[in-house]
């Protein structure tokens, strides 16, 4: 070994397995329809710009892992927004807004869905409200900014900011583009995760025949994991075995499947992966989740700037690859997993291994990205 024999130990914090796991096609595509999946595709696909991200592959990691092959869908690429997240806001504010020019689109954000409705806005000449927290940095806020939104930092958490957006978007009649559901509030989450199945159907192209063994996905408040799995239900012949990755201080889906129902993380410190800082999975990926999601895993925070750092210097692959704190959760807890003799054996990771990663952002936070790869 090379990568990893410096006596580092990459560490998780939890694993467990879902004991209501049951993977039912026809069950995932009554929350997030065929239709609805192709439509997104339709639609995006003829936007200006669009293409395919690449499909990238950590060939020297799945040697050094024994691992057929390990797959990293790049999405640093995508638009010029650097992050999955365009795919699903845009396509959401396009939806909802039918072609109507004076409606004033509205979203609380931790960073990279902001962008993307305030994107989306601006491709069809809409005014945009943009709330985020005080923790949200400034880089962040001025990015959202720069396309034309109008940004208002609140005081508190991400629940702060999407309770002031809720008040003032009632107040005024602006429409909510959030990625989140809530009792009455399910259309427009299901927009913005029908616009990330697009990431499926495109990997489903790229894989030439490879069957996807294992497929591990990022939660934050479940729509990206969701989303997936739902491509999954839609495009693939196989099941493979399906993984969750969160931070430890905000493990609302592991918490919530060790359960059997949603359970509300209170979250005491913030953690480095900002976009998955989440307290509570949303109700329509949690529909999706909850029998689907084979295994969960928490991570603290300690490797991702040692994972975006030898992402970027093109150790795990031949290719030097920018990845935000948010893409780096995959890697991480791949590796773990592989270290971990039982959990390696109880997800059967082994040389016939095809594992499929999602490289969700790139540097979408500048400042933030090169503080991380310099530590």
């Amino acid at each position: 070994m090379t990568i990893l024999s410096n006596g580092h130990l990459w560490k998780h914090t939890e694993f467990i397995e879902n004991k209501n796991f049951s993977f039912n096609k026809n069950k995932i595509l009554s929350s997030l329809s065929k239709k609805e999946i192709d439509d997104a595709f339709s639609s995006i696909s003829k936007w200006d710009g669009y293409s395919p991200t690449p499909l990238l592959e950590l060939n020297k990691l799945a040697d050094e892992l024994n691992l057929n092959s390990i797959f990293y869908k790049d999405e640093s690429k995508r638009f010029d927004l650097k992050s999955f997240k365009a795919l699903g806001g845009a396509y959401a504010v396009e939806k909802v807004s039918k072609g109507n020019k004076d409606m004033i689109v509205a979203t609380a954000t931790a960073g990279n869905h902001g962008r993307s409705v305030a994107w989306g806005a601006r491709r069809l000449g809409l005014k945009c409200k943009i709330f985020i927290s005080e923790y949200v940095t400034d880089a962040r806020g001025k990015a959202m900014a720069d396309l034309g939104a109008d940004v208002i930092k609140v005081k508190g958490n991400y629940e702060n900011s999407l309770i002031e957006c809720i008040k003032q978007s009632t107040l005024n009649n602006w429409q909510i583009v959030q990625d989140v559901a809530w009792k009455d509030y399910m259309l427009v989450p299901k927009y913005t995760m029908a616009g990330y199945t697009v990431m499926m159907r495109e990997i489903v192209n790229q894989i030439n025949q490879n069957k996807i063994s294992h497929i591990i996905l990022q939660a934050g408040v479940g729509g990206m994991a969701g989303a997936m799995v739902a491509g999954i239900a839609r495009y693939l012949g196989n099941v493979p075995n399906t993984i969750v990755v969160e931070p430890d201080s905000a493990a609302c889906v592991l918490e919530s499947i060790r359960t059997g129902k949603i359970e509300k993380i209170d979250i005491k410190k913030e953690s480095l992966m900002g976009g998955m800082s989440c307290g509570e999975v949303s109700l329509v990926p949690w529909e999706i989740l909850k029998n689907s999601v084979k295994y969960c895993i928490s991570l603290p925070d300690d490797d991702i700037a040692k994972t975006m750092k030898l992402l970027g210097n093109a150790v795990f692959g031949n290719d030097k690859i920018i990845a935000g704190e948010n893409s780096a959760p995959g890697v991480i807890s791949l590796i773990a997993s592989c270290e971990d003799g039982k959990i390696k054996e109880k997800i059967q990771l082994n040389k016939d291994s095809n594992v499929l990663l999602i490289g969700c952002e790139g540097d979408t936070d500048k400042e933030m990205y090169q503080k991380l790869i310099n530590q």
